[in-house]
């Protein structure tokens, strides 16, 4: 009933206090995210304030100001999740924010105090009630951060994925797929899909596979490159495999891997002479005038 009451109190003093406590609310957004740091600009800074202020007094003054799933307090959350990721995609700090934010609920009671003369930092229902407050908006503050960095780790493993596939179209119908460094199963899967998808938007009609870089190869890993081979003939494309060194023809042969209907050669500029004679293709080197 007495943080009921205190509430209220609030509600009445954020209203005839609006002017002054917005001014307030700058001073915390500029010193962390303006001048030096340039993360918001004046105009930014001040409607972002602006609109806090109206939030927290629309949460003040709700039916139910404790509720966390009231709109109102949704409304201020959403807030500062939307303000985090702003922060953060320009290149600002995580503690920055929380900074910010701490500052906010210490620099939100002091207008209070000096607009009312009343000293609500020795108000316990005063404190409390803020304090509930801005720990839910920290918490959101860190959701929007780890969001934010499981989002970079997507795009970068996403990144690293095509960059560890370098498909590339060598001729009109002709794809070249040099696999370089450890094939574990995870990645074999990998290939296979973006190698499948590139076969299927370009129509593909020779596929030049070159294991020269592969480190090893176990048996599930085999399997998956028979797989990924065999696909490639359902997908309607001729499948040629070119640099297997000795340890892999080795690790092939005690794995009982068939090969005997897949075209090898030894390197891929090998490779590359096969699929262009599969496709009736001549290549000689230009006459010198």
């Amino acid at each position: 009933m007495e943080t009921q009451k205190t509430t209220e109190k609030l509600s009445a003093l954020f209203k005839l206090a609006m002017g002054d406590i917005g001014a307030a609310l700058e001073k915390p957004a500029q010193t962390y995210f303006g001048g030096s740091a340039n993360l918001l600009d004046d105009n930014e800074i001040t409607d972002l304030s602006l609109e806090l202020r109206y939030l927290i007094s629309g949460l003040i003054g709700a039916a139910d100001p404790f509720s966390r799933s009231s709109p109102e307090f949704r409304a201020l959350e959403s807030f500062f999740t939307n303000l985090a990721r702003k922060v953060l995609t320009r290149g600002g700090k995580v503690d920055d924010i929380v900074r910010y934010t701490q500052n906010l609920q210490e620099t939100l009671i002091r207008a209070l105090e000096q607009d009312s003369g009343i000293e609500f930092t020795r108000s316990r229902s005063v404190l409390h009630y803020f304090s509930n407050i801005f720990i839910e908006l920290i918490l959101a503050v860190f959701r929007a951060y780890l969001d934010q960095k499981d989002e970079t780790i997507r795009t970068q493993e996403s990144e690293l994925r095509e960059t560890s596939t370098p498909i590339t179209e060598i001729w009109d119908g002709v794809l070249t797929l040099p696999i370089i460094g450890t094939l574990d199963s995870s990645r074999t899967m990998i290939l296979m899909e973006s190698l499948l998808n590139r076969i299927s938007i370009e129509h593909t009609k020779v596929v030049v596979m070159d294991l020269t870089g592969v480190n090893s190869i176990d048996s599930q890993v085999s399997h998956h490159l028979i797989q990924m081979v065999r696909a490639v003939q359902l997908m309607g494309s001729d499948a040629i495999l070119t640099g297997i060194r000795p340890e892999i023809a080795r690790a092939l042969t005690s794995l009982n891997i068939d090969l005997g209907d897949i075209v090898t050669r030894g390197s891929l500029s090998d490779g590359l002479k096969a699929a262009f004679k599969m496709l009736g293709i001549q290549v000689s080197p230009a006459t010198a005038h």
